[in-house]
């Protein structure tokens, strides 16, 4: 498992994104002494284990102490959790064997997950940190200091600023994807730049508490479509404060408000309702209707006779399949669907063939989350393989479909899951048809998330003239008459 993907565990296993920073100074302890170094870090440690995503120990108020610090800092990092990453804050930069040194040093003798690096030397400096893909680097992109925009904020010949060309170089220098971005809290509008430049890349941002850096603008500037990909630091304001559980369990439901803000946003539910699209959910908000707009447009929803598989005539096809051919439409729900997913917990998503498996491929792009599925037929040939990608046995999978309608191929595919010793809690769709797939699925004990229901999607239509009134009256009349027709209506 990388460090990485250990620390998209941790986050969604305890819904957190706070990262604590160790750094026992020399004035909060009692006697300066390794030891009581170490001591006061594990306080914090034991008082926090419940709220941090991970824990970022400072080298130097180890090393001061010299060769019986770098022992303390040893016992430090040995102590803590092992389902907890931890981030050695060293800030190397050097190439070569000496960088291979300080590697082995990081990752062999303290124990660390990863390390942050300063990139003054290129790429050379990130390449020995990076060349096993279990371990992570956090490079220095732009940092949460008063001076650092006379050197990180200077334009280059290219007209673009060095904190974007650090980010660049930084992506660049792994074929593991196991780089991360140091970016501080402190300029959100910079946060936002970086983000944008590294849509699926962890950045870890320092400045909230001490440095008095907003947090509800980096939180917004900074997180990914899914709700992850932000680790927020705070140090001296959780070690110092009165009651250091407090202060963290604030600060991780303060990220949860503007998180979920943020998500209600991005899925036009802008009250805060449930973004729960099932029967008696809130009506889909303007957000979530734009993306209605696009698919009439795109022709993924027609209006007109078609002929079912079942045999009845519909005046409403519903045709997902056509997504594919629109990238960025495809793109957008894959963002929909990433803001659903946020708040869930899982470890895999399964895509349900064929119409699911290119919007579970963007999904998964987007939140960088591996994906499955359970084929209609098992091969009998090669592997002879019921679910295709790997898996572990106990772990979570979220079902990725275009519709639901009556829930019935949802099932079979729970069984499916279910029998190689998956666990499907919830499932998340385009387009909610309406037509008794929640209720279904809770009898099965599964949890319904839709993106949009039909009948918010037919009223819109109507209230805008997008559709004429007598269409949408006719598709309000066979659904209620067909409610239980089979072919590509039972979904």
């Amino acid at each position: 498992m990388t460090f990485f993907n250990r620390l998209d565990r941790r986050a969604r296993s305890i819904d957190s994104l706070v990262c604590i920073g160790l750094d026992p100074h020399p004035a909060d302890l009692d006697v300066d002494s390794p030891t009581a170094a170490r001591e006061a870090c594990q306080r914090v440690v034991a008082a926090t284990v419940d709220s941090a995503l991970c824990y970022k120990p400072n080298t130097a108020f180890f090393e001061r102490h010299g060769g019986a610090g770098f022992d303390a800092l040893a016992e430090l990092i040995a102590s803590i959790p092992d389902e907890i990453p931890v981030i050695l804050d060293a800030k190397r930069g050097d190439i070569a064997s000496t960088a291979a040194a300080y590697a082995e040093a990081a990752f062999e003798r303290l124990g660390a997950g990863a390390v942050t690096l300063s990139p003054y030397l290129g790429a050379d400096t990130i390449a020995p940190f990076v060349a096993d893909p279990r371990r992570a680097a956090f490079v220095l992109c732009r940092t949460s200091n008063d001076g650092a925009a006379a050197l990180q904020e200077r334009i280059g010949t290219d007209g673009e600023p060095l904190y974007a060309a650090v980010a660049r170089l930084a992506l660049g220098a792994s074929a593991h994807d196991n780089v991360g971005l140091v970016v501080g809290a402190t300029r959100p509008e910079i946060l936002a730049k970086v983000r944008a430049l590294a849509p699926h890349a962890w950045l870890l941002a320092p400045g909230v508490g001490a440095q008095g850096a907003s947090l509800s603008a980096a939180v917004a500037a900074g997180l990914r479509d899914d709700g992850l990909g932000l680790i927020v630091n705070a140090s001296r304001s959780i070690a110092r404060a009165a009651s250091p559980a407090a202060a963290a369990f604030e600060l991780r439901d303060a990220i949860r408000r503007v998180r979920d803000e943020r998500r209600n946003r991005l899925v036009g539910d802008p009250a805060g309702e449930s973004t729960d699209r099932h029967e008696g959910a809130a009506p889909a908000g303007a957000a979530a209707l734009a993306l209605a707009d696009a698919l009439l447009e795109t022709g993924c929803v027609r209006f007109g006779s078609f002929v079912l598989k079942s045999g009845l005539v519909s005046p409403i096809y519903i045709d997902m399949r056509r997504l594919a051919g629109f990238p960025d439409l495809l793109d957008h729900v894959a963002v929909v669907l990433a803001a659903l997913l946020a708040p869930l917990a899982w470890d895999r998503i399964a895509a349900l063939p064929y119409a699911a498996l290119p919007i579970g491929t963007a999904v998964a792009l987007r939140t960088r989350r591996p994906l499955i599925y359970p084929r209609k037929e098992r091969k009998a040939y090669g592997t002879g393989a019921a679910i295709e990608g790997p898996f572990e046995v106990g772990e979570r999978v979220v079902v990725v479909d275009d519709l639901a309608t009556t829930g019935l191929s949802k099932l079979e595919a729970f069984t499916q899951l279910e029998a190689v010793g998956l666990r499907v809690e919830d499932v998340v769709v385009v387009v909610d048809r309406q037509s008794g797939a929640a209720e279904a699925m809770a009898a099965q004990g599964k949890r319904l998330h839709a993106a949009l229901r039909l009948g918010d999607m037919l009223d819109h239509w109507q209230n805008t003239g997008r559709v004429a009134a007598d269409q949408i009256d006719a598709v309000r009349a066979f659904l209620a008459a067909s409610s239980d027709a089979d072919g590509d209506r039972r979904r």
